[in-house]
């Protein structure tokens, strides 16, 4: 937290523009929950469980455009305190973030391949408050919370978003996509957790991050996830026939993997010592891996106007998830703004879109959101995944196990060409094990894999050949 004075911060928070709620300033941003063993997962949303959240955006009036602007002072004065926090309000504010970041690029790129003047100026007025929210949700990250254990944060969200996307997703295409990735996002968890754990003084202990509510352990190794760039290319979806909940599954997690990728690109040169860059590089290049996986299952048909209707629809649905779940009630409110800002822009973009496709978004807009997302544990959800897939890698468009390739398939090369004689996920473990005479591990359970299960091996390679 910054210096500003307990009565500072009520001021505060009883005068600024979009009412954040008052209350203790030691409490601010945490909830007063309490991590560790018994710390409780946020609660169900309240509605309806089904395919639909019942809740239609466009039946909101939405915040005009023109009283979305915000002041510095908005933008800068909050943060989370670390220690308290739950775990999932910061895997929501990660998400966010790069839902926000992924909002404004589209913006950008629509912009440069769109001739008409009036609907670039719309764009330049939404997008500049798609910055603006972005900073501020980004702006809750502490200043004291190292990159490190951020990094914590980013893993846990790629594990628990994953996992839940997975278990609600009704296509089959998509959702062996979501699986594959997952255990990959698993593993890395593991090796920045083992960097983390060998830093004591002044850092927090990885279990305590993730709230113990995600396990940290080996999934798919690191060093075999390295597939042949031509092997990362799905088959898309066809847009016009996927449902609302395949559609927002897609969206997001092409957001928040793009985040995750474009925050390691940034952080890499930060790391204080050679593994850890070489972490970061190497960890780095499996999420552009994963950014090609699951943007390719974009439809590439879908129209700029009609792309746009939908990343406001996005954004309506990711804050209206968050917001209904949320246990901290200061980020919550700053959801529910937010979310009435997107609605806002949901209106526009449909205006856009009748102006200038001269079409009715009534044909492809669903009547409600799909049930909404929900960050919660998915520890056997991930372990059953675990033991059935974690021999799995690429070929083409499908996966197979890593036992049917010929041995001059393209990806025994590549991953060869590029581990060469120095691979940062096993010495990151490796280092962890000479100081400490094991690696680090919080699981709830042996592993489900028993090639992984020796606690004095770095675990980098597929478990028939481990």
């Amino acid at each position: 937290m910054n210096d500003r004075s307990t009565l500072e911060r009520r001021e505060f928070l009883k005068t600024t523009a979009v009412g954040l709620m008052a209350g203790s300033a030691a409490g601010l941003l945490t909830g007063n929950l309490a991590l560790g063993q018994n710390s409780p997962a946020p609660p169900s949303p309240t509605q309806d469980q089904g395919e639909s959240s019942g809740f239609n955006p466009l039946a909101e009036k939405g915040m005009p455009l023109e009283q979305q602007a915000r002041t510095w002072r908005e933008l800068t004065e909050l943060e989370y305190d670390k220690q308290t926090v739950h775990p999932y309000t910061r895997c929501r504010i990660i998400t966010m973030n790069g839902i926000e970041v992924a909002a404004a690029i589209f913006k950008h790129n629509m912009a440069r391949h769109f001739d008409n003047p009036i609907v670039r100026e719309r764009l330049a007025l939404t997008r500049r408050i798609e910055q603006q929210q972005q900073k501020r949700v980004n702006g809750l990250v502490p200043a004291n919370e190292h990159t490190l254990e951020t990094t914590i944060g980013y893993e846990q969200v790629a594990v628990d978003l994953t996992a839940w996307l997975a278990q609600n997703e009704p296509d089959p295409h998509v959702k062996a996509a979501l699986d594959f990735a997952l255990l990959e996002d698993f593993d890395h968890l593991y090796r920045y957790a083992n960097v983390l754990d060998m830093r004591r003084n002044g850092y927090m202990r990885p279990e305590m991050i993730v709230g113990r509510l995600t396990e940290i352990m080996p999934g798919r190794p690191t060093p075999v996830e390295h597939c042949h760039p031509l092997d990362s290319v799905r088959r898309w979806v066809d847009f016009s026939k996927a449902s609302p909940q395949t559609l927002m599954n897609i969206m997001t997690i092409v957001a928040a993997e793009k985040q995750t990728m474009n925050f390691y690109m940034n952080v890499q040169n930060r790391a204080e010592d050679k593994v850890l860059r070489g972490l970061y590089n190497e960890i780095g290049l499996i999420e552009e891996q994963h950014v090609t996986h699951y943007e390719s299952l974009m439809d590439p048909t879908c129209p700029l106007l009609k792309c746009a209707v939908m990343h406001e629809l996005h954004e309506c649905y990711m804050y209206y998830s968050f917001a209904e779940q949320e246990v901290d009630p200061v980020v919550k409110r700053l959801w529910e703004v937010n979310l009435d800002m997107e609605i806002g822009h949901l209106h526009d973009a449909v205006a856009m879109y009748k102006d200038f496709a001269k079409k009715d978004p009534a044909e492809f807009l669903p009547s409600s959101l799909p049930k909404p997302i929900l960050f919660q544990s998915n520890i056997d959800y991930v372990r059953q995944i675990l033991a059935e897939q974690v021999a799995l890698t690429t070929k083409h468009t499908e996966y197979v196990n890593v036992a049917e390739l010929p041995q001059d398939y393209r990806y025994f090369a590549w991953r060869s060409s590029v581990n060469g004689d120095w691979v940062p996920a096993g010495v990151a473990i490796s280092n962890h094990i000479a100081q400490q005479g094991e690696d680090y591990r919080f699981a709830v359970a042996e592993h489900p894999v028993p090639a992984y299960r020796d606690r004095t091996s770095p675990s980098v390679d597929y478990p028939q050949q481990a």
